[in-house]
């Protein structure tokens, strides 16, 4: 393939894909990268640093990231957009690191070149998938009426991800004043059904987030398929909006159900009482301190939003997993007796 096809930039992200949170054993393969076309080397060399570290929240690849996106770039240059991913990618593991990495990106938003600010929407979406962060959602609003119109488009898909299949009624709302805004651009249009389609994902039964049991597993392929897809979008006028708009299929990948749903040992359905409440960070706390705050009480199955955990409201029954999401088995408790 030529190095102007826009097919090329899936050539180092699958030969990053392959080293997808590997960490040091990408090193050797980095080293050869070196030798490419120099069009292409520096493009590669970000796209497999960003996929061995994943999801590790390593301080000091996040400092090379930077650097490489402070650089002023030559003609033909375009290696900062997967830097910009990168960043996203390796902090995404923890929330604090999360916080850290959204600051971060809104300074690149200031003092970044151009090139930087198509790809800050789609490192935000990233950070926040299916999690609409109030102040995420605030600068992709803002960023969707810029005058380029690379950069709204990807802050409208950006819009859609961070709100992917949580039936957000204020996102929902931006996407429909998006929609009269745009109304002549078919271009523009199209991105803000496909934004409203993600919101909307499952009737708001499905999840884009990669993390799974409380954020403590990734889901490598479920994150491949995210990559994959906001790296067809640093090139959204050739593959997303051009002949090749059938890489949204690659999300698909990332969908699953955000339900719990509780059975029995015989994997029959077991409706039981839950408390669905905001998730509290209780590491390192002695006693058995509340994991949960400002619950409610629902039977199951129970939607849980981003950020949310259970637990069961009655000791009739012990799970089989120690974190209550997606299909938990139950067995009956032996020592549980009935209150007369």
């Amino acid at each position: 393939a030529s190095i102007k096809s826009p097919l090329t930039k899936f050539l180092p992200l699958g030969l990053g894909l392959l080293y997808l949170g590997k960490q040091e054993s990408v090193e050797a393969t980095a080293e050869v990268s070196k030798t490419f076309n120099e069009k292409i080397r520096k493009y590669c060399d970000m796209t497999l640093l960003s996929c061995a570290y994943a999801g590790t929240g390593n301080v000091l690849k996040v400092q090379n990231l930077l650097w490489n996106c402070a650089q002023h770039l030559e003609k033909g240059e375009n290696y900062q957009g997967p830097a910009v991913l990168g960043i996203a990618m390796v902090s995404m593991a923890e929330e604090l690191g999360l916080d850290m990495a959204i600051r971060t990106l809104e300074h690149l938003l200031q003092y970044g070149e151009q090139n930087i600010w198509w790809s800050v929407p789609l490192a935000l979406a990233l950070l926040c998938i299916s999690n609409p962060k109030i102040n995420v959602m605030d600068t992709l609003s803002r960023l969707s009426h810029d005058t380029d119109s690379e950069v709204a488009s990807a802050a409208i898909i950006s819009l859609g991800l961070i709100g992917a299949g949580t039936n957000n009624a204020r996102i929902a709302g931006m996407l429909r004043n998006l929609s009269s805004y745009y109304y002549k651009d078919a271009t523009l249009l199209f991105c803000v059904r496909i934004a409203q389609g993600l919101v909307h994902l499952g009737k708001g039964m499905l999840t884009l987030n990669p993390y799974h049991s409380d954020r403590f597993l990734l889901s490598p392929v479920a994150l491949a398929g995210l990559v994959t897809f906001l790296h067809a979008c640093l090139e959204m006028k050739a593959m997303v909006l051009g002949r090749y708009h059938i890489v949204l299929y690659f999300l698909v990948l990332a969908m699953q159900p955000r339900m719990l749903m509780t059975v029995d040992e015989n994997l029959k359905p077991l409706s039981v009482p839950v408390r669905v409440g905001q998730a509290v960070d209780v590491v390192g706390q002695a006693g058995r301190p509340k994991t949960i705050t400002g619950f409610q009480t629902h039977s199951t199955p129970v939607l849980l939003a981003a950020g949310d955990r259970a637990e069961l409201a009655m000791e009739k029954y012990i799970p089989l997993s120690p974190i209550l999401e997606g299909f938990v088995i139950l067995k009956e408790n032996p020592d549980y007796q009935e209150d007369s």
